[in-house]
Protein backbone atom coordinates (compact mmCIF):
# COMPACT_ATOMS: atom_id res chain seq x y z
CA UNK A 1 0.00 0.00 0.00
CA UNK A 2 1.12 3.39 -0.95
CA UNK A 3 -0.15 6.92 -0.06
CA UNK A 4 1.66 9.70 -2.31
CA UNK A 5 2.22 12.95 -0.32
CA UNK A 6 2.68 15.12 -2.81
CA UNK A 7 5.41 16.80 -4.00
CA UNK A 8 8.19 14.66 -2.72
CA UNK A 9 7.03 12.20 -0.49
CA UNK A 10 5.20 8.73 0.44
CA UNK A 11 4.02 6.35 3.18
CA UNK A 12 3.97 2.54 2.72
CA UNK A 13 2.85 -0.35 4.47
CA UNK A 14 5.44 -3.28 4.66
CA UNK A 15 4.21 -5.54 6.10
CA UNK A 16 2.52 -7.37 3.25
CA UNK A 17 6.26 -7.01 1.53
CA UNK A 18 8.12 -8.54 4.96
CA UNK A 19 6.85 -11.93 4.48
CA UNK A 20 6.75 -11.32 0.37
CA UNK A 21 10.85 -10.79 0.59
CA UNK A 22 11.49 -12.38 3.51
CA UNK A 23 13.27 -9.90 4.86
CA UNK A 24 13.72 -7.08 7.75
CA UNK A 25 12.24 -3.52 7.37
CA UNK A 26 16.13 -1.95 6.90
CA UNK A 27 16.65 -4.34 4.39
CA UNK A 28 13.25 -3.34 2.35
CA UNK A 29 14.25 0.26 2.77
CA UNK A 30 18.07 -0.16 1.47
CA UNK A 31 16.47 -1.68 -1.68
CA UNK A 32 14.23 0.56 -1.89
CA UNK A 33 16.68 3.63 -2.02
CA UNK A 34 19.41 1.53 -4.81
CA UNK A 35 15.89 1.26 -6.98
CA UNK A 36 15.10 4.27 -6.45
CA UNK A 37 18.38 5.86 -7.32
CA UNK A 38 19.04 3.13 -10.83
CA UNK A 39 15.83 3.55 -12.25
CA UNK A 40 14.78 7.13 -11.45
CA UNK A 41 18.21 8.86 -11.12
CA UNK A 42 17.05 10.15 -7.26
CA UNK A 43 18.03 9.84 -4.03
CA UNK A 44 16.05 9.45 -0.79
CA UNK A 45 15.40 9.65 2.42
CA UNK A 46 13.66 6.57 4.31
CA UNK A 47 12.70 6.25 7.54
CA UNK A 48 10.82 3.17 9.13
CA UNK A 49 8.61 2.72 12.33
CA UNK A 50 5.97 1.04 13.73
CA UNK A 51 3.56 3.65 13.02
CA UNK A 52 3.09 7.05 10.03
CA UNK A 53 4.40 8.85 12.87
CA UNK A 54 7.00 6.94 13.79
CA UNK A 55 8.21 6.71 10.56
CA UNK A 56 8.02 10.18 9.45
CA UNK A 57 9.83 11.57 12.73
CA UNK A 58 12.54 8.63 11.62
CA UNK A 59 12.89 10.30 8.15
CA UNK A 60 13.68 13.75 8.92
CA UNK A 61 16.12 12.01 11.68
CA UNK A 62 18.46 10.65 8.78
CA UNK A 63 22.14 12.19 9.52
CA UNK A 64 23.14 12.76 5.64
CA UNK A 65 21.36 13.80 3.06
CA UNK A 66 19.53 10.70 2.03
CA UNK A 67 19.86 7.29 3.71
CA UNK A 68 17.79 4.52 5.46
CA UNK A 69 17.30 4.93 9.04
CA UNK A 70 14.57 1.85 10.89
CA UNK A 71 13.57 2.03 14.48
CA UNK A 72 12.78 -1.37 15.84
CA UNK A 73 9.06 -1.50 17.48
CA UNK A 74 10.62 -2.46 20.45
CA UNK A 75 12.58 0.24 20.94
CA UNK A 76 10.85 2.87 19.74
CA UNK A 77 9.62 4.73 23.07
CA UNK A 78 13.33 4.81 24.32
CA UNK A 79 14.53 6.43 20.48
CA UNK A 80 11.52 9.02 20.53
CA UNK A 81 12.14 10.05 24.28
CA UNK A 82 15.18 12.22 23.66
CA UNK A 83 14.39 14.47 20.73
CA UNK A 84 12.76 18.01 20.97
CA UNK A 85 8.84 17.95 20.65
CA UNK A 86 9.05 20.06 17.34
CA UNK A 87 10.94 16.95 15.91
CA UNK A 88 8.04 15.17 16.27
CA UNK A 89 6.19 14.92 13.19
CA UNK A 90 2.47 16.09 13.73
CA UNK A 91 2.65 18.78 16.34
CA UNK A 92 3.11 21.83 14.37
CA UNK A 93 5.14 24.99 15.56
CA UNK A 94 2.41 26.96 17.82
CA UNK A 95 2.09 23.68 19.81
CA UNK A 96 5.36 23.18 19.90
CA UNK A 97 5.96 26.42 21.37
CA UNK A 98 2.86 25.89 24.01
CA UNK A 99 4.66 22.77 25.21
CA UNK A 100 7.97 24.96 25.74
CA UNK A 101 6.16 27.59 27.69
CA UNK A 102 5.07 24.98 30.34
CA UNK A 103 8.72 23.12 30.71
CA UNK A 104 8.07 20.26 27.99
CA UNK A 105 11.23 20.46 25.78
CA UNK A 106 11.41 16.37 25.22
CA UNK A 107 8.76 14.43 23.41
CA UNK A 108 10.47 11.63 26.60
CA UNK A 109 8.84 13.99 28.77
CA UNK A 110 5.84 14.61 26.94
CA UNK A 111 4.58 11.12 26.60
CA UNK A 112 5.45 11.04 30.86
CA UNK A 113 2.40 13.45 31.13
CA UNK A 114 -1.32 12.10 31.58
CA UNK A 115 -3.40 12.94 28.56
CA UNK A 116 -5.41 15.10 30.56
CA UNK A 117 -2.52 17.62 31.46
CA UNK A 118 -1.89 17.95 27.44
CA UNK A 119 -5.26 18.01 26.82
CA UNK A 120 -5.68 21.22 29.07
CA UNK A 121 -2.83 22.78 27.25
CA UNK A 122 -3.55 21.82 23.37
CA UNK A 123 -7.21 20.91 23.79
CA UNK A 124 -9.01 17.98 23.84
CA UNK A 125 -8.56 16.00 20.19
CA UNK A 126 -5.20 17.84 19.61
CA UNK A 127 -3.56 17.05 23.35
CA UNK A 128 -4.64 12.84 22.49
CA UNK A 129 -3.72 12.99 19.62
CA UNK A 130 0.21 14.69 21.10
CA UNK A 131 0.08 12.43 23.79
CA UNK A 132 -0.37 8.94 21.68
CA UNK A 133 1.78 10.10 18.89
CA UNK A 134 4.78 10.75 21.51
CA UNK A 135 4.24 7.05 22.34
CA UNK A 136 4.71 5.91 19.18
CA UNK A 137 1.20 5.15 18.88
CA UNK A 138 -0.66 6.76 15.75
CA UNK A 139 -3.51 3.94 14.73
CA UNK A 140 -4.18 5.37 11.05
CA UNK A 141 -3.69 3.20 7.95
CA UNK A 142 -1.38 4.29 5.19
CA UNK A 143 -4.90 5.10 2.45
CA UNK A 144 -3.78 5.31 -0.97
CA UNK A 145 -5.19 9.05 -2.50
CA UNK A 146 -6.71 9.56 -6.22
CA UNK A 147 -3.43 10.89 -8.25
CA UNK A 148 -3.25 14.86 -8.92
CA UNK A 149 -5.86 16.45 -11.28
CA UNK A 150 -2.89 18.45 -12.81
CA UNK A 151 0.80 18.24 -12.99
CA UNK A 152 3.51 20.66 -14.25
CA UNK A 153 6.96 21.13 -15.16
CA UNK A 154 9.13 24.06 -15.43
CA UNK A 155 12.51 25.67 -16.93
CA UNK A 156 14.20 28.83 -15.40
CA UNK A 157 16.66 30.41 -17.85
CA UNK A 158 20.23 30.81 -17.07
CA UNK A 159 19.87 34.82 -18.48
CA UNK A 160 17.36 36.47 -20.23
CA UNK A 161 16.65 35.06 -23.26
CA UNK A 162 15.28 36.39 -26.80
CA UNK A 163 16.12 33.41 -29.14
CA UNK A 164 13.36 32.01 -30.36
CA UNK A 165 15.13 28.21 -31.16
CA UNK A 166 16.32 28.44 -27.25
CA UNK A 167 12.46 29.10 -26.16
CA UNK A 168 10.99 26.13 -28.16
CA UNK A 169 13.79 23.27 -28.01
CA UNK A 170 12.88 24.44 -23.59
CA UNK A 171 9.22 23.75 -24.33
CA UNK A 172 10.20 20.59 -25.94
CA UNK A 173 11.95 19.20 -23.54
CA UNK A 174 9.05 20.11 -20.94
CA UNK A 175 6.78 18.56 -23.46
CA UNK A 176 8.49 15.13 -23.01
CA UNK A 177 9.04 15.76 -19.18
CA UNK A 178 5.22 16.36 -18.78
CA UNK A 179 4.64 13.21 -21.34
CA UNK A 180 6.88 10.81 -19.42
CA UNK A 181 5.60 11.93 -16.09
CA UNK A 182 1.77 11.47 -17.31
CA UNK A 183 2.45 8.58 -18.58
CA UNK A 184 4.34 6.85 -15.79
CA UNK A 185 1.37 7.27 -13.77
CA UNK A 186 -1.03 6.38 -15.81
CA UNK A 187 -2.88 9.68 -16.63
CA UNK A 188 -3.68 11.84 -19.49
CA UNK A 189 -3.98 15.61 -19.82
CA UNK A 190 -7.53 17.16 -21.36
CA UNK A 191 -6.13 20.58 -21.26
CA UNK A 192 -2.80 22.42 -21.46
CA UNK A 193 -1.82 25.62 -19.91
CA UNK A 194 1.48 27.69 -20.90
CA UNK A 195 3.13 30.52 -18.28
CA UNK A 196 5.85 32.49 -19.88
CA UNK A 197 7.54 34.50 -17.22
CA UNK A 198 9.38 37.60 -18.35
CA UNK A 199 12.16 39.85 -17.16
CA UNK A 200 10.81 42.68 -14.95
CA UNK A 201 8.42 40.26 -13.43
CA UNK A 202 5.71 40.35 -15.15
CA UNK A 203 3.91 37.11 -17.09
CA UNK A 204 1.81 35.48 -19.51
CA UNK A 205 -0.55 32.56 -19.68
CA UNK A 206 -3.04 30.85 -21.41
CA UNK A 207 -4.85 27.31 -21.13
CA UNK A 208 -6.13 25.54 -24.54
CA UNK A 209 -7.77 21.82 -24.70
CA UNK A 210 -6.91 19.03 -26.20
CA UNK A 211 -8.94 17.40 -28.92
CA UNK A 212 -9.33 14.45 -26.72
CA UNK A 213 -6.98 13.66 -23.43
CA UNK A 214 -3.74 12.18 -24.17
CA UNK A 215 -0.37 11.52 -22.62
CA UNK A 216 1.40 11.48 -26.26
CA UNK A 217 4.01 13.48 -26.93
CA UNK A 218 3.16 14.42 -30.40
CA UNK A 219 -0.21 15.47 -28.97
CA UNK A 220 1.34 17.52 -26.13
CA UNK A 221 3.50 19.14 -28.35
CA UNK A 222 1.38 20.61 -31.43
CA UNK A 223 -0.86 22.37 -28.55
CA UNK A 224 2.43 23.18 -26.55
CA UNK A 225 3.59 24.51 -29.78
CA UNK A 226 0.34 26.72 -30.58
CA UNK A 227 0.06 27.63 -27.21
CA UNK A 228 3.57 29.42 -27.79
CA UNK A 229 2.70 30.86 -31.01
CA UNK A 230 -0.31 32.42 -29.60
CA UNK A 231 1.79 34.39 -27.26
CA UNK A 232 3.31 36.40 -30.16
CA UNK A 233 6.37 36.77 -29.03
CA UNK A 234 8.81 39.92 -30.42
CA UNK A 235 11.63 41.01 -28.14
CA UNK A 236 10.00 39.70 -24.69
CA UNK A 237 12.58 38.93 -22.82
CA UNK A 238 11.96 35.46 -21.02
CA UNK A 239 13.26 34.21 -17.29
CA UNK A 240 11.30 30.98 -17.71
CA UNK A 241 8.48 29.20 -18.91
CA UNK A 242 5.92 26.35 -17.22
CA UNK A 243 3.82 23.68 -19.24
CA UNK A 244 0.94 22.39 -16.81
CA UNK A 245 -0.87 19.45 -17.70
CA UNK A 246 -4.78 20.61 -16.41
CA UNK A 247 -8.15 18.44 -16.00
CA UNK A 248 -6.20 14.66 -15.58
CA UNK A 249 -8.06 11.59 -16.03
CA UNK A 250 -7.42 8.12 -15.72
CA UNK A 251 -5.73 6.93 -18.98
CA UNK A 252 -7.50 3.66 -18.53
CA UNK A 253 -11.18 5.75 -18.89
CA UNK A 254 -9.42 7.35 -22.57
CA UNK A 255 -10.90 5.50 -25.39
CA UNK A 256 -8.55 4.22 -27.87
CA UNK A 257 -9.68 5.13 -31.69
CA UNK A 258 -8.46 3.01 -34.48
CA UNK A 259 -5.87 4.73 -36.79
CA UNK A 260 -4.78 4.18 -39.80
CA UNK A 261 -2.09 6.61 -39.61
CA UNK A 262 0.92 4.41 -40.19
CA UNK A 263 3.37 7.45 -39.10
CA UNK A 264 2.05 8.36 -36.18
CA UNK A 265 1.69 4.57 -34.70
CA UNK A 266 5.32 4.48 -35.04
CA UNK A 267 6.23 7.16 -32.92
CA UNK A 268 3.65 5.77 -30.24
CA UNK A 269 6.10 2.51 -31.07
CA UNK A 270 8.92 4.51 -30.43
CA UNK A 271 8.10 6.61 -27.39
CA UNK A 272 7.15 3.32 -26.18
CA UNK A 273 10.72 2.35 -26.61
CA UNK A 274 12.23 5.47 -25.56
CA UNK A 275 10.28 5.40 -22.09
CA UNK A 276 11.84 1.54 -21.54
CA UNK A 277 15.03 3.33 -21.94
CA UNK A 278 14.65 6.12 -19.98
CA UNK A 279 13.23 3.91 -16.87
CA UNK A 280 16.38 1.54 -17.59
CA UNK A 281 18.98 3.86 -18.37
CA UNK A 282 18.05 7.54 -16.45
CA UNK A 283 15.45 10.26 -18.04
CA UNK A 284 18.55 12.34 -19.79
CA UNK A 285 19.46 9.50 -21.71
CA UNK A 286 17.24 9.95 -24.73
CA UNK A 287 15.23 12.39 -26.52
CA UNK A 288 14.33 15.13 -29.78
CA UNK A 289 17.58 15.94 -31.57
CA UNK A 290 16.95 19.95 -30.77
CA UNK A 291 16.58 19.35 -27.31
CA UNK A 292 20.08 17.79 -27.19
CA UNK A 293 21.58 20.24 -29.24
CA UNK A 294 20.05 23.13 -26.86
CA UNK A 295 21.88 21.47 -24.17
Amino acid sequence: MVQALPPSAALVELKGALRYYGTDTRRLGEMLRVRTVSRLGVDVRIGIGSSITVAATTSAQVLQPCGVLAVPPDQTVDWLAPLPVEALHGLGPRQAEALHEYGIHTVGRLAALSPATIQRLLGGKAGRTATDRARGIAPRPVAPRALPSSATVRHIFDRHTLDGATVRASLLELVVQLGRGLRRRGQAARALTLTLRFAGGTSWEKTRRLTEPSAHDDDLRTLAYQLMDAAGLQRGRLTGIALKGDDLVDADEVAQQISLDTAREARLVAEAAMDRIRDKFGPGIIGPAATRRAS
